[in-house]
């Protein structure tokens, strides 16, 4: 009878000489000779421990400029130049924030503003943000007090909520947005939201009390550089209530949609 092929082979075979020989060589140990220790709990305290809650902050001066948008626009009046930047200087937690935005129609200012506000880091992803806001068109030029929110919100998208304390009393609350899609990995696609309301009404500077105007855009750019993207796209912006009613004496229309052409750039 023929033995199984693993007892043959654990079976002892018999030389001519009536010794012994082994069928097989020693099976190879089954622990390394250097031993990797054991990972214990005390191990992984020490690792998260020295992670949390980001007790080892970059203390370095770092800085970042950007061009958000640099744009020509087809407007109703005619051609329109429009702009917004903003950067920062600072470290991880505290940080000198800028912004800037303004609109030119046919060679003349519409509106202009710059704010100055100081960013302290409250979490991973939002900052607190307070300072000063200057209006120098439309009306006579008008200061500000700033105090704010800003961060990520909703995977990756930019978000800011600012209120302000103006002259006179007057109130104000903007809220933005934006959000990229990547559609390939140099072409992106760009959903934007604004949004303005005002405590009273302001004859002046053209707002009124409530919700005064509203901002979309969709713009679509290229990254020929990471740090330089032309652009197109579209924005319909669209006043309410006595906002409204003031675009309407100056002869201008409650909603518009405008053609865009520009450049994303950032340093």
């Amino acid at each position: 009878m023929q033995l199984p092929f693993a007892y043959a082979q654990a079976e002892p075979m018999q030389g001519m000489d009536g010794g012994q020989m082994q069928g097989m060589e020693p099976s190879p140990p089954q622990e390394s000779r250097t031993p990797i220790p054991v990972l214990t709990d005390a191990d992984r305290a020490a690792v998260f421990e020295s992670h949390a809650g980001h007790q080892m902050p970059d203390r370095s001066i770092n800085s970042f400029f950007l061009i958000d948008q640099l744009e020509w626009q087809d407007a109703d009046k005619g051609s329109a130049l429009r702009w917004e930047a903003n950067g920062w200087i600072g470290t991880d937690t505290d940080r000198l924030l800028l912004r800037s935005e303004g609109e030119r129609t046919n060679g003349v200012t519409k509106s202009a503003e710059v704010q100055a506000l100081w960013g302290h880091a409250i979490s991973p992803w939002w900052d607190v943000v307070s300072g000063v806001r200057q209006d120098f068109k439309p009306g006579a030029p008008q200061t500000w007090a700033a105090l704010g929110l800003q961060g990520m919100a909703f995977y990756d998208l930019e978000t800011q909520a600012t209120a302000y304390l103006g002259e006179e009393g007057q109130s104000a609350l903007r809220l933005k947005g934006d959000y990229d899609i990547l559609l390939t990995n140099r072409l992106i696609l760009q959903p934007t939201a604004e949004i303005n309301l005002y405590g009273k009404n302001d004859p002046q500077r053209g707002t009124g009390s409530g919700l005064s105007d509203t901002d979309i855009g969709l713009r679509l750019r290229y990254e020929v550089r990471r740090e330089f993207a032309p652009y197109i796209g579209v924005t319909w912006n669209r006043s309410y209530g006595k906002t409204a009613d003031y675009a309407r004496e100056e002869g201008e229309d409650r909603s518009e949609t405008r053609l865009v052409l520009g450049v994303r750039m950032w340093f």
